[in-house]
């Protein structure tokens, strides 16, 4: 259940205000902490983006978010955290926001290395692993989970002590992330040749090599599975198959290649691996909703869209 106690209110209020001070204006904002960033937006955005969400908390103190994985929707707000265990392609959405009233989210990378040591010595390394569950999900956030980000945040004030005092705060926020009801899948992440850490290892690999013909029997060996057992638990943990995963990281990188460099379909279309600019078009289609051209024009003219 939602924490809606006035603690829980206070801890909001204090954390948006000092990212409001250590942002200032719209966009995404890196800190001198590595694995910390802020995300600032003053209206709701006219229109949804696809990316890959990287494997982190995503902590909203201020307006609320769409995000969309398959056909799965998640909505969320300042009463709920989402964690990404392994990175996800998604289609995300701020649904609300606004000049008096930013939305405000802090966003920390996951340490796969330090969730390791936590299983290790936390009280859960010893209760049966369940099976890899699906590698997006949201949780309530907690007064003390709150307390602790405030703790991370306030540190950029004081840059001399972050060196030693930023990974113990990083190491406690996880912990309360691994405690929460959502922990399990980030058991997975943290425990050598679990399933979901072969899935993750699966999805890196894809990531790398996402230009190439997929072979599943490849894949299957570098990480120790079956083809079988890789089809299933790819699709519990990413709510889709290795093929549909390959092909949302090709398209979306086609799209940025039009977008970001001007680059025509074709050539954007081979530069990210298919042979035919016809199948190019039609999954482009399928998945975006126009033709390249149209898409990019749309993306580049919201308002006139």
């Amino acid at each position: 259940m939602p924490d809606n106690t006035p603690a829980h209110e206070a801890c909001l209020r204090e954390l948006a205000g000092l990212i409001e001070r250590s942002t200032g204006e719209d966009g995404l904002h890196p800190t001198t902490i590595p694995a910390l960033h802020f995300s600032r937006l003053s209206a709701p955005m006219p229109l949804p983006a696809r990316g890959v969400q990287e494997a982190a908390l995503c902590l909203i103190v201020q307006g609320a978010k769409r995000a969309i994985l398959a056909d799965e929707v998640y909505d969320y707000d300042a009463s709920r955290f989402v964690v990404a265990s392994v990175d996800l392609p998604v289609t995300a959405q701020v649904t609300q926001a606004a000049p008096d009233a930013p939305y405000l989210c802090l966003v920390l990378k996951l340490s796969p290395s330090t969730i390791a040591e936590l299983v290790t010595e936390a009280e859960s390394a010893r209760a049966p692993l369940p099976p890899p569950s699906r590698g997006l999900c949201l949780a309530p956030s907690s007064v003390e989970l709150l307390e602790a980000a405030i703790r991370l945040v306030k540190l950029l004030d004081a840059p001399q002590d972050i060196p030693l005092l930023a990974p113990l705060v990083e190491r406690e926020i996880l912990y309360r992330v691994l405690c929460s009801p959502q922990g399990a899948m980030l058991r997975h992440i943290g425990i050598a040749d679990s399933q979901g850490q072969r899935v993750a290892k699966a999805i890196h690999w894809l990531r790398q090599h996402y230009t190439q013909p997929l072979r599943i029997d490849h894949i299957a060996r570098e990480v120790h599975m079956s083809p079988s057992a890789l089809h299933h638990h790819f699709k519990a943990v990413t709510a889709m198959s290795p093929l549909q995963y390959q092909k949302q990281l090709r398209l979306q990188e086609a799209r940025r290649l039009m977008l970001s460099e001007v680059m025509d379909a074709a050539s954007a279309g081979h530069r990210v691996g298919y042979e035919s600019p016809s199948q190019f078009s039609r999954e482009y289609s399928r998945m975006f909703g126009a033709p390249p051209l149209r898409d990019v024009e749309r993306m580049r003219n919201p308002r006139t869209a």
